[in-house]
Parts: structure tokens; sequence; C-alpha cells
């Protein structure tokens, strides 16, 4: 069974699912990763969840406020041996939630064109392509999101 924890960025859990996630990126972006890991910090994040699966964590994702009424998804990961399971849906569903219960309006978000896993799942959770946002706008290898959570 798939347990769902709101927590912050301090958790080790989730600094442990992250140091992974880089190390994945750090292989994908190439050229480019020293310029995501700078917009990819994860000190101070009071918005975290860590799934766990029979007390292990296996997946991950955050919320930060972007403006005051679009919370930003972001860290999302998930455990290569836990992939294809729904489990990164329950994460994402329930930051969802979260950003909803603290009256946010939107989701947005940034993935890279080189996860055709990671556009799938946001595609699949109704998200919509947007122009690149923020520090994207000028990065071809970036994809960015939206999803409306009001109501």
């Amino acid at each position: 069974m798939i347990k769902l924890v709101r927590t912050d960025s301090d958790n080790k859990d989730f600094i442990h699912l992250v140091k992974q996630l880089d190390a994945e990126l750090a292989l994908l972006d190439g050229d480019e990763h020293e310029f995501y890991a700078q917009l990819n910090k994860t000190d101070r994040i009071k918005h975290v969840i860590v799934a766990y699966e029979n007390d292990k964590p296996i997946s991950c994702g955050a919320i930060r406020e972007y403006f005051p009424t679009i919370m930003e998804v972001k860290r999302m990961y998930t455990m290569p041996e836990s992939r294809s399971k729904g489990i990164a849906t329950k994460v994402l569903n329930e930051l969802e939630k979260w950003a909803s219960e603290l009256s946010y309006q939107k989701c947005i978000l940034e993935t890279g064109k080189r996860q055709p896993d990671a556009i799938w799942l946001y595609q699949k959770n109704g998200y919509k392509a947007i122009p690149n946002y923020g520090n994207y706008v000028e990065m071809e290898n970036s994809v960015c999101f939206e999803k409306d959570i009001a109501g």
C-alpha cells in the first residue's frame, strides 16, 4: 500500500530521493545541467510529498509559490523500480489538492523535452502546454505546463 506524507524539504527521505533525481537529470541534461540545477534548490520548500511503500521512500514531489495564485510543481521523482504503477500520479494529485487547500488556483511546471515519461505524466493528468515562463523562456529543451486547480 502507498502512503503519502506531507512534509517539507528537511525530510531526510525527500533529500535522498532528490539526490537520485539530480543524478538522473545530470545525465539527461548534459551541458545544460548546471543551468537547471541552480533553479532546483530544495532548501526552504514548505510543501513536499513523499510516497512510501512498505515504509520505503519511493517517490516525491514539491510545490512552491510562484505567484500569489500559482504554485509551481518541483522535484517530481519516482524510483525506477516503482515507475509505471501510478505512484507519480498519486503524488501529483496530492500536491494539487494541497495547493487547492491553500487557495491557489493554478499549478505550473517545467520539465525537459528529453523526459517523455514526465511529459506524458503531466498531459495525462490534465496539464496543458504553455509558453516557457520565467527562467525557462530561452531554454529550447524546456517544456512548460499549467493546470487550473480552482474549484
